[in-house]
């Protein structure tokens, strides 16, 4: 058989990597092409979608010219792309306003009237399965009728932000439904739009994209996209999916059993679904996966290796210094210090809530908290109890998942993943096996090669592609530290309700 070749473009919030590889799941070309983010007000995100387009046109170009790959040997291009965000489209297909992304908090007061309007959270569970979440489209929707009804009157239709690369490269408009399942307008059960929640949100049911599934095919590389990219002319198109979801599909979480925990600026926990489960509470967020029939539990920690960089940053400026001078990693400095302390970090805990929490604790109001302090606490006790109070809040919602399905490891990636002590801690707390994976650190983009993989027939269906992931580490759990964890735990899990008082008056000063 001759060599197939795949593209996969992922559009995230700081930029656009756009990769090649072959059907073995090698990557033979990578380029990631930045682009700014504007805050017009405080709490507003934005950014410009022609800004994701220049930058997937650079990006490909530079791919296709390393790569020097023959046109013919590509097969297909899926997408991934940051989640939620609104893109409004014309008539003409152009955008009307900037696109409002999903770190955007504008939209409270519009997420709580849909809410009202389904009968509560308990009643928008039973149309989306989800709870309407100030990130998510549905609350930008109401907020452009209400605050821009000039924008809305204009609104033709509008779409996501993978998908406004889809449309300039197939000149089709529409999204699939893992990002649909974001937008908290989408009954993710029956795996189609809630016309009944839209038609009680008071919005126009024509403005909602068709949504079809992840490994669909959705257009074809126009002529004019080709010139642009570098792309050949007629290759196909797969619809490909939001990078919360798609990423996971990236790491091999299409099937129950196996979850995945991502140690990034935020901290995400997901697992994959056979079939539709029911959303605790609504605690997580419950999606469509990336082929027909398969679902995708996630829940999100807001500050992860975030909390950690803010550490770095603000308490370690020695480090910083030292492994400037000595030309070493400071991550690698900080890690032996962490090392240097004791399971339990000393009795100090770390609460990692410096942005608020979403999961499990949906509460903005909550602060960061150094608990447990004394005259013998060493700064290599503190800087373990940071990697472990991340852990622990990852902790609570791998608690959440596997209560629809039990786990038997752990597929680990982000920055955090890269420290050896950091997956121990992982591995102990979770009391899994922890490991890393090949071509994790490619993100969204390399399950986008696998959906386009599937959809160009490469792969039969995603639980053939992810046969080409290979293990590259291995953590067990270190029985002897087990006893140490469950304390620790313990006493993490009895600090926020203590603690939920004072977060809401200090909120109030």
């Amino acid at each position: 058989m001759n060599s197939a070749y795949l593209v996969g473009l992922d559009i995230g919030t700081s930029g656009a990597k756009c990769i090649i590889a072959d059907q073995e799941g090698k990557v033979v070309a990578s380029k990631t092409v930045e682009y700014p983010l504007y805050t017009p007000k405080p709490g507003w995100a934005e950014q410009n979608p022609q800004d994701w387009w220049n930058a997937v046109c650079q990006g490909c170009a530079a791919i296709m010219a390393k790569a020097g790959v023959p046109a013919e040997a590509i097969k297909g291009v899926s997408l991934s792309g940051q989640m939620h965000g609104l893109v409004a489209l014309d008539k003409a297909r152009q955008v009307i306003r900037p696109a409002i992304l999903w770190c955007d908090q504008r939209t409270q007061k519009q997420c709580d009237q849909i809410t009202a309007k389904a009968g509560g959270p308990e009643g928008l569970l039973g149309y989306t399965n989800n709870q309407m979440l100030t990130g998510y489209t549905g609350g930008k929707l109401l907020w452009l009728k209400e605050m821009e009804p000039e924008n809305y009157q204009k609104m033709d239709v509008f779409c996501c932000p993978k998908d406004y690369i889809r449309l300039q490269l197939t000149g089709q408009v529409g999204t699939d439904m893992s990002d649909a399942s974001g937008t908290g307008f989408f009954n993710t059960r029956e795996r189609r739009w809630s016309d009944e929640l839209i038609a009680l949100a008071g919005l126009d049911k024509a403005l909602f994209p068709q949504a079809i599934e992840s490994v669909d095919l959705a257009g074809h590389v126009t002529a004019q996209a080709a010139r642009q990219t570098g792309l050949p002319q007629g290759l196909p198109v797969y619809a490909g999916g939001g990078d919360a979801v798609i990423q996971t599909t990236g790491s091999g979480l299409v099937k129950p059993g196996i979850l995945g925990v991502v140690i990034g600026t935020a901290g995400n926990v997901a697992m994959g679904f056979d079939g539709f489960h029911d959303n605790p509470q609504g605690k997580l967020q419950m999606f469509c996966n990336n082929q027909g029939g398969l679902y995708h539990a996630l829940g999100c920690t807001l500050a992860a290796g975030s909390a950690y960089r803010w550490y770095r940053d603000t308490l370690c400026e020695h480090d910083v210094a030292q492994a400037k001078a000595q030309g070493k990693n400071v991550y690698d400095l900080m890690g032996e210090e962490a090392a240097a302390s004791r399971p339990g970090a000393g009795g100090v805990v770390f609460l990692p809530y410096l942005a608020g929490e979403r999961c499990p604790y949906p509460d903005p109001n909550c602060r960061g908290v150094f608990y447990g302090l004394s005259l013998v606490t060493s700064r290599g006790d503190m800087t373990r109890a940071v990697m472990e109070g991340v852990t622990y809040s990852l902790k609570q919602v791998v608690d959440l998942v596997t209560q629809i399905s039990p786990a038997q490891k752990v597929y680990t990636s982000g920055g955090g993943a890269a420290s050896p002590l950091w997956r121990q801690i992982q591995a102990d707390v979770f009391d899994l096996p922890v490991y890393t994976m090949s071509a994790a650190s490619e993100g969204g983009a390399y399950g986008a090669v696998l959906v386009a993989g599937v959809g160009a027939g490469v792969w039969s269906d995603l639980k053939e592609a992810i046969s080409v992931l290979r293990v590259e580490t291995e953590t067990l759990p270190n029985r002897a530290n087990q006893s140490a964890y469950q304390d620790a735990f313990g006493l993490y899990e009895s600090l926020y309700p203590a603690l939920k008082p004072v977060f809401d008056q200090g909120a109030k000063a």
